[in-house]
């Protein structure tokens, strides 16, 4: 069966997701419940309940994750912070401070303190998450090569990386918070 999922999860993926995408305003959201389905989908027992067009269903979760979605929250942008002095958005700025070449004391601080956050957050995950979440996202594996790697099935890398990826939102909201703050 896991080989089987593997399959359908490459091959649909991408298809999915950008059915997603169009009507989530965010790619994290939709990322997120493209996770959310495929996770749905490893615990249907195929046994009992066998899905006869696999395609249609993931397509049919989908939709209700969407709906769902929009029905817990409003789907609205992260707020940009414009400053009517500089005539700039202030997340420019803070892309340029974190990710820019320039090295001020105020901009090492301010990269220090975010890649500082980071790493606590990264290490407060729990051992499976961390490690899904660092070879899909820092070291650039695939999910296949990282369930080969990690001798996982697909469907539990999907699930550790989706709540890795729920507890690193919630827990980085406070320091973008923080940052926000003092640009106020």
């Amino acid at each position: 069966m896991a080989d089987k999922a593997t399959e359908i999860y490459i091959s649909l993926k991408q298809r999915l997701l950008n059915f997603i995408r169009s009507r989530v305003s965010r790619i994290e959201d939709a990322e997120d419940i493209l996770q959310d389905v495929f996770y749905q989908f490893s615990r249907v027992d195929n046994i009992i309940n066998p899905i006869e067009n696999i395609s249609a269903w993931l397509y049919r979760a989908a939709r209700n994750r969407i709906i769902d979605h929009h029905k817990k929250k409003k789907d609205e942008p992260l707020p940009a912070l414009y400053d009517e002095d500089t005539d700039e958005y202030i997340f420019d700025e803070i892309a340029d401070i974190i990710y820019g070449k320039e090295a001020t004391p105020e901009t090492e601080m301010l990269r220090s303190l975010v890649f500082e956050e980071i790493q606590t957050a990264l290490a407060d995950l729990p051992k499976e998450q961390r490690e899904v979440f660092e070879m899909t996202e820092l070291l650039d594996f695939s999910v296949k090569e990282t369930a080969e790697k990690t001798h996982t099935p697909v469907n539990t890398v999907l699930s550790r990386k989706h709540y890795a990826v729920k507890f690193l939102r919630k827990r980085l909201e406070e320091l973008y918070a923080d940052v926000m703050e003092k640009y106020k």
